[in-house]
């Protein structure tokens, strides 16, 4: 089973907050600031090469003002889209 990190499922989710922080107008430099971390932390995360513990995920959609449970709905929604069955139902 490869690292989660590397699973195509982590892939959607870094996708899908790099698409709500785009929709917002903001720049990664902007969500940086927000969460007083480096540019480089935003960046990481985005293209799955980070990854983000839940109180990071909760601290990042609170930046982008996303409902969590919104967001979740959206995520699930779309790996089940993509055919993908979540990591935690494997």
């Amino acid at each position: 089973m490869p690292h989660p990190i590397h699973s195509y499922s982590y892939k959607v989710l870094a996708d899908l907050l790099t698409e709500q922080r785009k929709e917002l107008g903001l720049l990664q430099a902007d969500v940086a600031a927000l969460l007083t971390k480096p540019q480089s932390f935003v960046s990481k995360y985005e293209s799955a090469g980070r990854r983000l513990d839940l109180i990071e995920l909760l601290d990042v959609l609170h930046a982008l003002k996303i409902d969590p449970h919104v967001f979740m709905d959206k995520l699930i929604t779309r790996i089940n889209t993509l055919q993908i069955a979540p990591d935690f139902m494997r």
